[in-house]
């Protein structure tokens, strides 16, 4: 290579046309997917507090946005469900009627094209907000949990759900789950598994948002240690092995590195999680006017796909996608 001033790397850095021409990470609306609260019994919409600009949608209302999230361009929406009663192990995960498996029926008989992908874990519908069944001691059976999350796959695959998305992080999950749309003659069903998925700080508003605050404890004797990248690997290599057809890395930005490596690890379709507290910080940050949100939007979701991510979900993805546009 030329060394200076033959070499100018400026002169491809001039204009926007040329800019674009030459850009190597693209970032587009179908590259998106829109996270989605729907509230069982409820009428309409009801902000979420801990999320500017989100909130949790009556049947109608998650219709409706799910249809603005295709105008625009967006693929698929991922539901997580928030049900009128809770128990110990959390039954209304795999009800027919529930609230998951109503909103999957209606959002595809209304809007056929759009995909809709459904979040597979017990927290939301658990009382003591733990993601399994518990034994006496308190601590999540992860063997008896298994069952109880192919169940839920399966009623969420009768329904409609063009993937399930499993974020338990119980051992063995992915498995089990495959199995289970397997023999209820749902092997075209693919899996989308949160595969290297951290006890991370960052997961506060969406447990606002979904009710699901463990009542004790915390969830760090089954989800990832934020110090480790090998054993990120090691997990997602596990559930390639079961089976997922996509693998996920959640979060997103604080584990870009994680992202890269499991990209070159297994060259398979990998998903991004940009979480509740990622998406917060930068719209706390923009009300105050210490950034442009737009700008830090597109530059953070662009920074997810260069890092190796496919598939972006994010609860930025109907403004994006308008900014995109």
């Amino acid at each position: 290579m030329s060394a200076f001033p033959r070499t100018r790397l400026r002169r491809l850095r001039r204009t926007g046309a040329l800019r674009d021409l030459v850009r190597e990470t693209t970032l587009a609306p179908s590259d998106l997917v829109l996270p989605l609260f729907v509230e069982e019994g409820l009428e309409g919409r009801t902000p979420i507090g801990s999320m500017p600009g989100v909130d949790r949608h009556g049947l109608d209302s998650v219709v409706r946005e799910a249809g603005e999230a295709h105008a625009l361009g967006i693929p698929a929406v991922i539901l997580f469900g928030i049900p009128a009663a809770k128990d110990a192990d959390g039954t209304g995960a795999w009800d027919d009627e529930g609230a998951v498996q109503l909103a999957v029926r209606a959002i595809t008989a209304a809007h056929p094209e759009l995909l809709v992908l459904t979040d597979v874990c017990l927290c939301e519908y658990t009382d003591h907000g733990h993601c399994g069944r518990l034994r006496d001691d308190g601590s999540v059976d992860n063997d008896a949990t298994l069952e109880l999350l192919g169940r839920t796959a399966v009623s969420h695959a009768r329904a409609g759900a063009a993937a399930v998305a499993p974020s338990d992080m119980m051992d063995g999950r992915v498995g089990a789950i495959r199995e289970a749309l397997d023999d209820e003659g749902f092997a075209d069903t693919p899996i989308i598994a949160y595969s290297a998925k951290f006890a991370s700080a960052f997961y506060g508003p969406f447990r606002e948002a979904a009710g699901s605050t463990p009542a004790f404890g915390d969830r760090r004797s089954y989800q990832m240690d934020p110090a480790n990248g090998d054993e990120a690997l090691r997990e997602v290599l596990l559930d390639v092995g079961e089976g997922a057809d996509i693998v996920m890395v959640k979060p997103a930005v604080p584990y870009l590195d994680v992202l890269w490596r499991v990209k070159q690890a297994t060259r398979l379709p990998v998903a991004a999680y940009h979480v509740g507290g990622e998406y917060v910080m930068i719209k706390a940050a923009a009300a105050t006017g210490h950034l442009d949100e737009r700008t830090a939007v597109l530059e953070t979701l662009t920074a997810i796909r260069r890092a190796g991510a496919d598939i972006v979900i994010t609860y930025h993805a109907k403004d994006a996608a308008q900014w995109l546009q």
